[in-house]
């Protein structure tokens, strides 16, 4: 019998799982706006592997059993931001990409190795201060420009720059 209580699965059933089915994630991309909402930076968190490796990534992580989108993305922003950053979720829950991760590099732009996972990738901004938590080492705050230069994107592995780079087009930067 699985535990669904605490939302979740155990080590074993969710590598088990991970083997067998796609996993819902959410992405978010932190944005800072200016008064007329245009976006002036792009928050990417700097972030240690299991492996040792150092690399910049998204706030990003699995809905659990029995939560809604919403509060699985509100979830992830404070563990990622800190429980000050304010975010300010869209009123409509419409992502602004879907993106599909595959264990087997390739098939789309974005790869992850340990599972076949589907994210539903939003962007937040946030109005607070921005102060990572648990497995981020920092947050550094990018104008457009900057995230999407390729010393920034050449350090975001998985496909995370081709979502950065997605959501600031969605957003109407002009790059």
């Amino acid at each position: 019998m699985t535990e669904t209580t605490p939302g979740w699965l155990s080590s074993d059933d969710l590598e088990m799982t991970r083997a067998r089915m796609p996993i819902l994630y959410v992405d978010a991309v932190p944005v800072r706006v200016d008064d007329s909402g245009e976006v002036t930076s792009v928050g990417v968190l700097l972030r240690i592997g299991p492996d040792g490796t150092v690399s910049r990534t998204l706030v990003s992580g699995r809905v659990l059993h029995h939560e809604r989108v919403r509060d699985a993305l509100l979830r992830h922003l404070e563990k990622d931001l800190g429980p000050v950053a304010l975010p300010h979720v869209p009123p409509s829950l419409q992502p602004f990409t879907v993106a599909e991760y595959f264990p087997t590099q390739g098939i789309t732009p974005y790869h992850d190795p340990r599972q076949h996972a589907v994210s539903l990738a939003y962007i937040v901004p946030v109005t607070g201060d921005c102060r990572p938590r648990q497995d981020a080492l920092d947050l550094v705050w990018f104008s457009p420009q900057e995230a999407v230069s390729e010393a920034v994107q050449s350090e975001m592995p998985g496909g995370h720059g081709v979502l950065l780079k997605q959501a600031l087009a969605h957003a109407g930067c002009v790059i």
